[in-house]
């Protein structure tokens, strides 16, 4: 397995290659944003590890960058930042999981073990168009509408509705949730899904008698049509 790791505190990427390169991972390290931007674009990767706050080009900004040439591949974000604010950006920039340094190893591993599991699965698509209530997500062009408007939607937030639609009328725990749309565990000492929720509501629901996301108080979310 190769490994990119974008890392702009010398020491720590340093310590956070030997430590990979124990577990048999192949690691390439860039000490900042532009040059691991080249070295991405360039090399195939199983998986990129990097920092939120980069030189050259900050982490947000790259993992945007690196979403429209490769859709696929799975970032791990790492921030010194608590605020949620800042991991919902690193999310909906395209990011698959996140992690605080201090970077604890076990999680590290545990959290690219999950990441490759899921990545190495091959889902079949059962349908490329799904419909509730006036409400149409489109898997071949990425595109969403409610009675024919377009709905503009991040690619986290694609992710979140397209899960939900693929079990409309069951509820969804947080959990089952966080292991799905962003192939973690879900920490309950955040509230990054409830976030997300808030956003497809404003864009779906909002000023539409229609209802469609609903919210079952201490078990978690359900997409139907109706109460």
């Amino acid at each position: 397995m190769r490994i990119l790791l974008i890392e702009d505190e010398k020491r720590l990427a340093d310590v956070l290659k030997r430590e990979l390169e124990d577990q048999q991972y192949t690691v390439d390290l860039a000490y900042d944003g532009r040059t691991g931007k080249t070295i991405a674009f360039e090399q195939p990767y199983d998986l990129i590890i990097m920092d939120i706050i980069l030189p050259g080009i900050d982490g947000i900004t790259l993992c945007k960058d690196l979403r429209l040439v490769k859709p696929d591949i799975p970032i791990i974000m790492l921030t010194a930042l608590g605020a949620i604010d800042d991991k919902v950006e690193g999310l909906d920039a395209g990011a698959n999981d996140y992690l605080v340094k201090p970077v604890d190893f076990r999680e590290l591993h545990a959290r690219i073990r999950a990441l490759t599991k899921r990545q190495g699965k091959q889902q079949a698509q059962t349908a490329t168009t799904l419909k509730i209530a006036g409400l149409e997500l489109h898997t071949s062009t990425f595109t969403v509408t409610r009675d024919g408007a377009e709905v503009n939607l991040s690619p986290k937030e694609f992710k979140l509705l397209l899960y939900m639609m693929q079990n409309a009328g069951r509820v969804l725990t947080r959990a089952e949730i966080a292991e799905n749309v962003w192939d973690t565990t879900f920490d309950t000492g955040t509230n990054f899904i409830d976030v997300y929720i808030n956003y497809l509501r404003k864009k779906i629901d909002k000023d539409r008698p229609v209802k469609l996301i609903h919210t079952r108080p201490g078990l978690g979310f359900m997409l139907k049509e109706g109460v």
